[in-house]
């Protein structure tokens, strides 16, 4: 009897073959995928971070880790970046194809409501970091910051490209 008669085997096949498949995607069309956050305080002022390594001013974030949630990275990147904490469900907002960082970035961005635990120390990562009124934005917060709020406030339409 041929092996093709035997469900066991057929089974076992078909999952190897999704198995490898998956791999070989990952391989040949590997996703980045980030998060990042417009994180505001109970004053409803925004906290942005201007990095050592590129100009402008940002809201917090960055990459997800291989088996590492969305949630978890975000809570990561947050505390990391500002010393913050998410006060109650953070709220996603949007999901971004990011075409200047790679052919297949995606940022998860949210909304949540933060307490800073302690003021975040400049680093060899984080030159500055803080809150600011939105209409008192530091001078080079990025287009792609203000960009965010405009949509955040619905003063602008959601973009799919970050």
């Amino acid at each position: 009897m041929s092996e093709e008669g035997i469900p066991e085997i057929r089974g076992f096949r078909s999952r190897a073959m999704v198995w490898l498949a998956h791999r070989f995607f990952i391989l040949k069309r590997g996703m980045t995928l980030g998060v990042r956050a417009a994180c505001f305080d109970a004053e409803g002022r925004i906290f942005l971070v201007r990095h050592t390594y590129v100009a402008g001013w940002y809201m917090p974030g960055g990459g997800m880790e291989r088996h590492e949630t969305a949630l978890a990275a975000l809570r990561k990147e947050l505390r990391e970046e500002g010393n913050l904490e998410i006060c109650g469900e953070p709220e996603l907002f949007h999901v971004y194809y990011n075409r200047n960082t790679g052919r297949r970035d995606h940022v998860l961005f949210y909304q949540v409501t933060v307490k800073q635990t302690e003021p975040r120390m400049p680093d060899i990562e984080i030159a500055e970091s803080g809150f600011f009124a939105l209409d008192a934005l530091p001078k080079d917060a990025t287009v792609a910051t203000r960009r965010r709020i405009k949509e955040l406030s619905g003063e602008a339409e959601k973009s799919d490209y970050w």
